[in-house]
């Protein structure tokens, strides 16, 4: 009798089941097609056809209903019935901004100056993760809307595991020369939690490894970052896979050939007035934020600098107001015209501080930087003193190799070398257009294309913080203007 029961049971959910499926409404066919179809075309891009099993899930949640998804909207309990809905909307909508920011596009805020004056601070953009095909994310457990930080609680907002390996699924194009691109900050796979706008590995090159990993009450913890999870930067691609790159006194040359300068390029100068100060409708005039301007009188190492300049006193003794302040070439010429001022010199590269490789001595500065070749996925290089200092980061921290030297011998992965090695990724060489006040490639080295996450196409807001509300707090003429006629 039981074994009867048990089968009566058994074909009657069965004939269920089938009954739904050739009773299935055409709005509900409509549905899964709709559904099925972009599915499958996800599958094909992704290249991963085991997810072509997920087409089960969906064939149940429109057709057959074998699993009662939508079981709580039977329930007896009104408020069981709400908060469910209300979940249930919730969690759709989740899933679909975290699916849209992982694969078609990003909000993303311009926070300093490094591309000024093309992009400005208070730039809000769409970032186009098409442009050049969307990564598969590191860390696909994360809480939805947050890049690596919980806000409040100030803790980790991901999960190490599963970790998924860089893959890129098929764009629309791939980086070009002076894209501007949104790319993973290369050296901040390591970060100290209280100076997290400071550059690591720059810090202990400063303050030595030891300070930096003891001294928890001024740096805080030392942590990791996948790639997927660094900070965001945006700058210009200025160098290509396979090209070499030099900067002599302020001006790129690749391969040997000079490359055109963007037109809203701006450099800092020294700037010496009449003897009166700078007013405001005079910095507004020469496009100066407020944050870029700099009074060196006001520096303790102003003397100095005056006799390094070659500013001499006034006649009542006393210098002239100094101004260390960005321009563009139409700024310097609005100046020199203005009346305001008495001379106007180019910052000296002597400011600009160290430039990568940290500790190893080229000679190189900010203005007169390499030759350097950018490493191409697929070449090989033979490796020696000089150029390990300048790759090793590749071999090593994008890579994922070990190694180590003995002498002349050169162990990768704890195996001799012929002292060769072959990259694996293309690598781009990437600089601010404020050239004095950008922290690029020529403090901290490649960019990995694992870490390019896209193109900026479109301002959709820009916000002025220096202004009021009536006072052009918004940049009308900004305004869903394409980045690329910026």
């Amino acid at each position: 009798m039981h074994s009867m029961n048990k089968e009566t049971v058994e074909n009657t959910s069965q004939a269920t089941v089938k009954d739904r499926i050739l009773h299935a409404s055409q709005t509900k066919w409509i549905r899964f097609s709709i559904i099925s179809i972009l599915y499958l075309a996800f599958a094909i891009w992704d290249n991963n056809y085991w997810l072509l099993l997920g087409e089960i899930v969906i064939f149940d949640i429109y057709i057959s209903k074998f699993i009662h998804w939508n079981g709580w909207k039977k329930s007896k309990n009104p408020t069981l019935r709400v908060v469910a809905d209300w979940a249930d909307a919730i969690i759709f909508a989740l899933i679909a901004v975290y699916f849209i920011n992982i694969f078609i596009f990003q909000m993303y805020k311009i926070p300093s100056s490094s591309l000024e004056k093309t992009l400005l601070v208070g730039d809000f953009l769409f970032v186009n993760k098409l442009s050049y095909g969307p990564r598969v994310p590191n860390t696909p457990l994360a809480f939805p809307l947050t890049h690596h930080t919980l806000p409040i609680v100030n803790s980790r907002s991901y999960s190490h595991w599963p970790y998924w390996e860089y893959k890129r699924l098929k764009g629309l194009g791939t980086v070009k020369r002076n894209d501007i691109v949104v790319f993973n900050f290369p050296a901040g796979d390591t970060v100290a939690l209280k100076a997290q706008d400071r550059d690591y590995y720059n810090l202990v090159y400063q303050y030595g490894w030891n300070r930096i990993n003891s001294d928890k009450r001024t740096f805080g913890d030392i942590v990791y970052r996948p790639v997927d999870r660094r900070e965001n930067y945006v700058k210009r691609c200025i160098g290509m896979p396979g090209d070499s790159l030099q900067i002599i006194d302020n001006s790129v040359y690749i391969n040997g050939e000079p490359l055109p300068t963007p037109p809203r390029v701006q450099f800092c100068y020294f700037v010496e007035t009449n003897g009166t100060f700078f007013t405001e409708k005079q910095f507004r005039q020469l496009n100066v934020n407020k944050d870029d301007r700099h009074l060196l009188n006001r520096e303790s190492y102003s003397q100095d600098a005056f006799e390094m300049l070659g500013i001499s006193k006034n006649e009542t003794g006393q210098y002239n107001p100094v101004y260390r302040i960005p321009l563009t070439q139409e700024a310097v010429e609005l100046a020199q015209k203005s009346g305001w001022i008495k001379s106007i010199r180019i910052e000296q590269d002597t400011f600009g501080g160290s430039t990568y490789p940290y500790g190893y001595e080229t000679g190189w500065t900010r203005d007169n930087f390499g030759p350097l070749w950018i490493p191409e996925k697929g070449k090989t290089i033979v490796l020696d003193k000089h150029n390990l200092a300048l790759y090793t980061r590749c071999i090593v921290n994008y890579e994922g190799n070990t190694l180590r030297c003995e002498g002349d011998k050169i162990y990768i992965n704890e195996v001799l070398t012929d002292n060769t090695y072959t990259f694996k990724y293309d690598y781009y060489f990437m600089m601010g257009d404020n050239r004095h006040n950008s922290l690029d490639s020529r403090c901290w080295g490649f960019v990995p294309e694992d870490h390019i996450v896209g193109q900026p196409i479109l301002i959709w807001l820009s916000l002025d913080k220096d202004r009021g509300l009536f006072d052009g707090k918004i940049r009308w003429e900004r305004l869903f203007r394409l980045v690329k006629n910026q």
